[in-house]
């Protein structure tokens, strides 16, 4: 038994190591990172429903996306700025939990209705729209013909990605918010917002929440799988 969780560690860890490397490599890492973008601007746009409407999200190949919309209040743009970085850290949290309780179609499933409802709804750019049907085509191979072996570890290394690049793009915009405030994305747009509270604090909270639902990821999934 401690040789099974000892081989089951190591893979766990690997898995987050290897996420980590293939997102930095050349036009195969930005393909894959678009898993997170994709999370990241539906976030957006999920909260954009609830006051406004969603015209339309883009998703480039550089592994950047944007997701215009229009709000009729002042806190349906604010808590729209907000919900991109939490939506991808918590997404990348409920990944590994799914995994950890076994629930991998589960995942699956909502992953697959991520990708569904901006076919059908948002995305419109051509490189949007080729990476939807080549990773929902990819998903579906895995309900339909994938072994269990095969559909775990490429879910598993899916959830690394997610995680990995959750932590790393929150880093990213703590950097940008401290020395290029104005051009912080999701940080400048809250700082314009509230007024007084400046991007850095909101580069801040976006780094700390997705390292809060990193530790919390691994442990849930990685506690559940070893036991």
């Amino acid at each position: 038994m401690s040789f099974v969780r000892d081989k089951f560690s190591t893979k766990f860890f690997l898995f987050l190591i290897l996420a980590f490397l293939l997102i930095h490599v050349p036009i195969l890492g930005n393909y894959v990172k678009v898993i997170n973008t994709l999370i990241h601007e539906s976030g957006h746009a999920f909260i954009a429903l609830l006051g406004g409407k969603v015209e339309r999200i883009s998703l480039f190949m550089n592994s950047e996306g944007a997701t215009y919309s229009n709000q009729s209040t002042w806190i349906g743009s604010f808590f729209t700025s907000l919900a991109g970085y939490t939506f991808a850290s918590f997404m990348a949290f409920l990944s590994f939990l799914l995994i950890g309780r076994k629930k991998h179609i589960l995942l699956i499933d909502i992953l697959l209705g991520f990708i569904i409802l901006n076919l059908l709804f948002w995305v419109r750019n051509p490189y949007g729209l080729f990476w939807l049907c080549s990773f929902a085509v990819a998903f579906l191979f895995l309900l339909i013909k994938g072994s269990q072996n095969l559909r775990d570890n490429l879910l598993l290394l899916i959830a690394s990605i997610l995680l990995v690049d959750s932590v790393q793009s929150a880093y990213e915009i703590l950097n940008i918010s401290i020395y290029q405030p104005q051009a912080a994305g999701d940080a400048a747009n809250l700082a314009r917002l509230t007024g007084i509270i400046p991007a850095p604090i909101w580069g801040v909270l976006f780094f700390f929440q997705a390292l809060w639902f990193c530790y919390n990821g691994l442990k849930r999934g990685y506690y559940r799988l070893v036991k």
